[in-house]
């Protein structure tokens, strides 16, 4: 406790950060010239404006970026909502954040939880007068979302969508899907399960291309979904349901690279060798799958060509509000790694 500037005890009072008028009264010049400084505006001399940012430097002034944006008519700001515990999405994050300043915008961040839904994450990303919006999966029934879906750019990211109001953004889940079955039935594979079909447009759009991919080769009669979503302990929920069965598949589709290692965790604990049993991929080729203990096949998601096809619907949406819709679908690759092996001979 301390005795404030009244002589009262109280707690300390946190140092009160500068402002513009601080900067005038110590360069010794005016509040309106510094205002015109800070935002870059012509006018000011070379003189003034070297005095002004020296001054702003020796007290550490940093401008109010929130009061800043209400005074424009435009804030270039790009809201995201994405889900917290996904890796792919964390990382498409992380470098639409540097792309979006490359083109002048800032992002602002939405990470949906348990508790934070589509509705309160889009309803306070609308409050900060986003500009646009990209979106992963949101739920279709939030009424923030139909608001926003009226009245701004909306990418739809990570599934299919009809909403003539967005454009969608993806990865190519038909030959994603195809090429990890393709990959399976070449070493051998022909019991090969999916893991998913749950949670969302995506999950059931993954479970359908499967059973297609696994009817194109010739195995319609083996098509075998277990019905989970995406995360680490839905992977782990398909395992047991599938050590249960009395004989295991020899390979099984992981929807996503965290239901992926889920499954290898639980085959792991329970003695099933994997691939010497069965064989494992997933789907997003995360960080995850590039690590040492989950060396996990999985199908390659591109950052960069997901990041720029965002960026391009976005800025193509802000230069033309009633442009048709687009859908793209960013190019599938199969990265191969240790989680899959040939086929073990059908006798578990």
């Amino acid at each position: 406790m301390v005795n404030d500037s009244s002589g009262r005890a109280g707690q300390m009072t946190p140092p009160r950060a500068p402002t513009m008028k601080d900067v005038a009264k110590h360069a010794g010049v005016s509040p309106q010239l510094v205002s015109l400084v800070i935002r870059g505006e012509p006018g000011p001399s070379d003189a003034s404006r070297e005095l002004i940012l020296a001054a702003a430097a020796e007290l550490h002034f940093r401008p109010n970026a929130s009061a800043r944006l209400l005074r424009q008519r435009r804030t270039r700001l790009i809201g995201v909502l994405f889900t917290a515990l996904n890796s792919f999405e964390m990382r498409f994050v992380e470098r639409l954040i540097e792309r979006a300043a490359e083109e002048g915008f800032t992002v602002a961040l939405g990470p949906v939880t348990a508790t934070r839904t589509t509705e309160i994450v889009v309803a306070q990303l609308l409050e900060q007068r986003i500009e646009a919006l990209a979106c992963y999966n949101p739920d279709p029934a939030s009424p923030a979302l139909q608001t926003a879906l009226d009245t701004l750019p909306v990418v739809w990211m990570g599934e299919r969508s009809t909403d003539p109001r967005v454009d969608v953004v993806r990865t190519d889940d038909d030959a994603g899907l195809h090429l990890l079955v393709d990959h399976l039935v070449a070493l051998g594979h022909t019991r090969i399960a999916y893991a998913g079909g749950l949670d969302g447009q995506v999950g059931l759009d993954r479970a359908d291309t499967y059973q297609v991919a696994m009817a194109k080769v010739g195995l319609s009669d083996n098509i075998d979904v277990v019905p989970v979503g995406f995360l680490e302990e839905d992977g782990a929920t398909a395992a047991r349901m599938l050590l249960a069965r009395d004989h295991l598949p020899t390979a099984v589709i992981g929807c996503s690279d965290h239901c992926a290692a889920g499954l290898i965790a639980t085959f792991s604990r329970a003695g099933v060798g994997v691939p010497e049993t069965i064989s494992v991929t997933g789907y997003d080729d995360s960080d995850i799958a590039a690590l040492s203990y989950n060396d996990l096949t999985a199908v390659r998601q591109d950052i960069e060509r997901t990041v720029d096809a965002t960026l391009a619907s976005i800025t193509r949406r802000l230069d033309n509000a009633n442009a048709p819709h687009q859908d793209t679908a960013t190019i599938a690759t199969l990265t191969v790694r240790g989680s899959t092996g040939t086929a073990r001979p059908l006798h578990r």
